[in-house]
């Protein structure tokens, strides 16, 4: 299974540091932020990869990780151009995915306790559709929430809610075949003019196709201060990196 990494975004809430630096190349204890998902997924046997980020910050990935042969792993590159969306960063994945595979996608400020090679094969013989990973989480109105059907399939995900209906949020590891790049095509552009991660796998909820597993784990999308210190100190207390 290939891999493709989303290592865009402007940081907003994470200036002044990322008035000159890209986020996802902030330090998180001994390695860039950037170094733990790639080194996760290398953990669970995905080797191919596609990082996507924005043109100013091209520069930075490519001098650190190079090839990606030091970390063991095989690295493509691609630009988006302008901020459009998760859906839209994903879209440009769409020559490095072959017609009949399997991909995971990754936004590079997700840091995580748990082994992702469980999950990877539980998707390898899933006969259709997506898969998300969940985490439950004290906050809920601050993410797009599980809602689901007495079944326990998810029934929708209700994106940043003031009354959540669950407590157990979508972090930023879904999967896919490579029918989501025809999903992405039908999709429309949100209020803030971009194609949203949660209106594309809303349309495998609704097609009853969208499967989900929850981290046992800690888990954190390092975006903020308070996120990032937690990410650091968690990283240290168990890796002493």
């Amino acid at each position: 299974m290939k891999a493709v990494i989303l290592a865009g975004g402007t940081g907003t809430r994470l200036k002044p540091l990322t008035t000159l630096m890209n986020k996802h190349m902030l330090p998180v204890g001994k390695h860039p932020m950037i170094f733990y998902g790639i080194d996760k997924l290398h953990q669970a046997g995905i080797t191919e990869m596609l990082l996507v980020t924005g043109r100013q910050s091209i520069g930075l990935f490519a001098e650190y990780l190079g090839s990606g042969r030091e970390l063991g792993v095989s690295l493509t590159y691609r630009i988006q151009e302008e901020a459009g969306g998760i859906a839209e960063a994903l879209e440009l994945a769409r020559d490095f995915i072959r017609n009949d595979e399997k991909f995971i996608v990754l936004l590079g400020d997700n840091l995580f306790e748990d082994n992702l090679a469980p999950y990877v094969r539980k998707f390898a013989q899933q006969q259709e559709g997506a898969m998300v990973l969940l985490k439950q989480v004290p906050d809920p109105h601050r993410y797009g929430i599980a809602v689901f059907q007495e079944a326990g399939q998810i029934a929708y995900i209700d994106e940043k809610p003031a009354e959540p209906l669950s407590d157990l949020c979508v972090t930023g590891i879904y999967m896919y075949d490579s029918s989501v790049f025809a999903a992405i095509d039908r999709l429309e552009p949100s209020g803030r003019g971009e194609l949203e991660i949660t209106d594309l796998n809303n349309m495998y909820a609704r097609a009853g196709t969208l499967a989900s597993h929850t981290l046992a784990g800690w888990w954190t999308d390092a975006g903020t201060f308070e996120s990032l210190h937690e990410a650091a100190a968690r990283l240290l207390k168990e890796t002493g990196e």
